[in-house]
Order: C-alpha cells, then structure tokens, then sequence
C-alpha cells in the first residue's frame, strides 16, 4: 500500500484543522470568561455540524467523479482531466489565499473571533445560533478546502488521502486540546510558518498537477476529434507544456523513494517540461513573495498568542 499520498493530505489537514480549533478554543474561552458557558453545546454542534457538512460535499464531488467514471463515451477521459484541472485550480486558489490571508490576520485573530461572540451574545434570542454558526462556518471553511484538495488526489483513489486527512484532523484537534485545556505552550507563530511553506511547496506541486491535467485534455481531445489538433501548440508529448527539460525516469523516478515522498510533498515530476517549470517559478515567486511580506507584516507586532489565550482561560 503506497502511504505517500496521504502525507500532502495530513499536511494541509493539520494546518487547515489547527486553525479551526484556534477558532474554537478562543469560542469557548470567551464564553467562559463572560460567564455564558450554557451555550457550550452550540458550540459542540457548530463543529459536528461544520465536520458533517465537509464530508457530505466529499461524498457529493465524489459522486461527480464516479458518475463521470461510469459514463460511456469517448470524452470520458478528456472530460475527467477537465475535472481535475478545474478542481485543482479552486484548490490552488483557495489554499494561496487561506494562507497568505491567515498569515496577516492571525495577529487579530482572537480579538475578531471575541468581537464576533460578543455581537452574538448581544442578540438575546438568537446568541446559540449565532454561536453556531460562527464554528460552522470556520470548520467549514476549513473542510471544503481540504475536501478539495483530496479530490485533486482522486487518480490515486481516495481512501489514502482521506486516511491522511483524517489523522491530520485528529492531531490538529490534539494539539488544540493541549492548548486550551492543558495550557501546553505552543508556538503558534512557528507552527504556522513551518506549516505555511509546507503548503507553500506542496500546492506549487499541485500547479504543476493542473498544468498536465490541461495539457492531457488538449491533446486525447487533439487525438479524438482532428479539428482540435491546431491547439496543441508543441507537437510531440506535450501540447501546451513546451519542451522537455528534465526527464528523471531512470534517475529519480517519482514513484519510488525517495521521488514518491518528494512527489507526495513538494509535487515533484520525473518529467517537466519548460511551460511547468516557468509557471511553477512564477507561482512560487508571486505567492511566495506575498507570504513572506505578510510573515514580515506580522513579526513586527510581536504578539504573544499564548499570552493572550491566558488571558481568556
């Protein structure tokens, strides 16, 4: 059983997840600091709900892809590399803003997430509701992105990716657990950073998974209807990727070590060619950039997260 697949999934999970469980230690903290600990099961609900509504999106993204599978026609491949590519690119979009967006915002995390109990706790009637859905929609949000991005992995099956996020999400909930009721120190900042150029590397990996994905499209939709051969702009292997510049077959091939971890974490390719490589540059130049402005941004405050989060215990 090839467990490499899982690692990208444990990843974004364990990041993605930690966040959620940031949000809802800070929930649970403020309500205890103003005395409204009776809506703690609003809160409890708020995450199964989140958690059961990610895995009914999987099930609904997976039952496009079965159906697909299941449909006979001669697009059927060109269509499910469409899928892929579209996945992908949603996937790379939103993992890119999550985690430039949650390298600014961090530092005024936990006073935005007590703003948003307090505006809660102010309707009378509705505080519990509002409470929910405040953790509902931050394990959500952190779910569907996950859930997309197993769906990208669906070529390799999805049991080993889901089993990585799976794990990814029990660790997440782990470390907030020592956080927040243990009082464990953790630092949070490193944690992040680390984690975010994990992410960084691994969704440069998942571009240059898109750009094949397209390039695969073009040419079986070349090799099935002649009309669409003028798009493949290189002929050859390749229609809109350019030359071959490194072909590790024989050298690295991604799927055996070490190339299946490298694959699994960073994206690596036993083959690439000039146009993923130019773009793979690109992506990890712009968003880079802008990751380590909002981690330069972010360090000039200092802010004590573990200091504040006492405050509220």
């Amino acid at each position: 059983m090839d467990l490499s697949a899982a690692l990208p999934t444990f990843v974004v999970t364990l990041r993605e997840g930690f966040e959620a469980a940031l949000v809802v230690g800070i929930v649970l903290a403020c309500l205890k600091k103003v005395g409204q600990t009776q809506l703690n099961s609003w809160v409890y609900q708020g995450i199964g709900g989140g958690i059961v509504a990610s895995v009914m999106l999987g099930f609904l993204l997976a039952g496009i892809l079965q159906g697909v599978d299941s449909y006979q026609s001669i697009y059927t491949p060109v269509i499910k590399q469409i899928l892929a590519s579209l996945f992908g690119l949603i996937a790379v979009g939103m993992l890119s803003w999550m985690l430039i967006w949650m390298t600014q915002q961090g530092k005024s995390l936990k006073s935005e997430v007590e703003g948003e109990v307090k505006a809660a706790l102010t309707e009378k009637i509705g505080a519990g509701k509002g409470v929910f859905l405040l953790v509902f929609i931050a394990v959500l949000r952190e779910g569907f992105e996950t859930i997309l991005f197993i769906i990208t992995k669906f070529q390799a099956g999805l049991i080993i990716p889901s089993l990585g996020a799976i794990t990814g999400l029990i660790t997440a909930a782990i470390l907030g657990f020592f956080l927040f009721k243990l009082g464990v120190k953790i630092n949070i900042r490193l944690f992040f950073k680390v984690m975010g150029i994990f992410l960084l590397l691994i969704v440069g990996g998942l571009v240059l998974s898109v750009l094949k994905h397209m390039d695969s499209a073009v040419l079986l939709l070349s090799q099935i209807d002649s009309s669409f051969a003028s798009w493949c702009i290189i002929p050859g292997n390749s229609c809109l990727l350019g030359s071959l510049i490194w072909d590790g077959s024989q050298i690295l091939p991604d799927k055996q070590f070490p190339g299946v971890i490298l694959k699994a974490l960073f994206g690596y390719r036993q083959t690439l060619y000039l146009g993923q490589i130019i773009v793979y540059l690109l992506f990890l130049g712009i968003i880079g950039n802008l990751y380590w402005q909002s981690l330069s941004d972010s360090s000039k405050e200092k802010p004590n997260i573990n200091k504040s989060l006492e405050k509220v215990n």
